[in-house]
């Protein structure tokens, strides 16, 4: 092989590994694609792993595990690994996220788009919160409320969990 021809085939290399890159989605982009806001996930996703005919996903934090207060209401614990199902406007079988109500813990299992709403659930109990609230990604340690990264307190529209019916 001449040098032309490797540098010719080491050129089309490159533009193609580019080209990947290109069309590599983020995890935040994989919930638009399922209309889903990105604040669902905190700042600091590294990766995703998505069957696309199974709807099996799992999103990666790249420091491990977080957590935050949302406006002194809730808190939130995410590990560093969320899996689940997802499809349009629908989110089951979730593990990784974990909700304070009052003094307990409690796992979301599902959360589902309804309209301009967002429904977590916690098994037995659920909770409506407008899409409004999630357009932002929180950040670990400080939420919605970090200083350096946000021009003051953001009031977030929360509603308490209720009894599902």
């Amino acid at each position: 092989m001449d040098c032309t021809a490797f540098i010719a085939l080491f050129l089309l290399f490159v533009s193609a590994a580019a080209a990947a890159a290109e069309e590599t989605l983020s995890a935040y982009e994989v919930l638009q694609q399922f209309d889903f806001p990105i604040g669902l996930l905190p700042k600091g996703a590294t990766g995703y792993e998505l069957n696309n005919s199974t709807g099996d996903f799992k999103a990666y934090l790249g420091e491990g595990t977080c957590s935050f207060s949302l406006e002194g209401s809730y808190d939130l614990k995410y590990k560093s690994t969320i899996k689940g199902k997802i499809s349009k406007d629908k989110l089951t079988k979730l593990s990784g996220v974990r909700v304070k109500v009052l003094l307990f813990w409690f796992d979301i299992v599902e959360v589902r788009r309804r309209g301009e709403e967002l429904e977590f659930s916690v098994g037995i109990l659920s909770a409506s919160f407008g899409m409004e609230n999630f357009l932002e990604c929180p950040q670990c340690g400080c939420g919605l409320n970090c200083v350096n990264n946000h021009q003051g307190r953001r009031n977030v529209k929360l509603n308490r969990f209720v009894a599902s019916s």
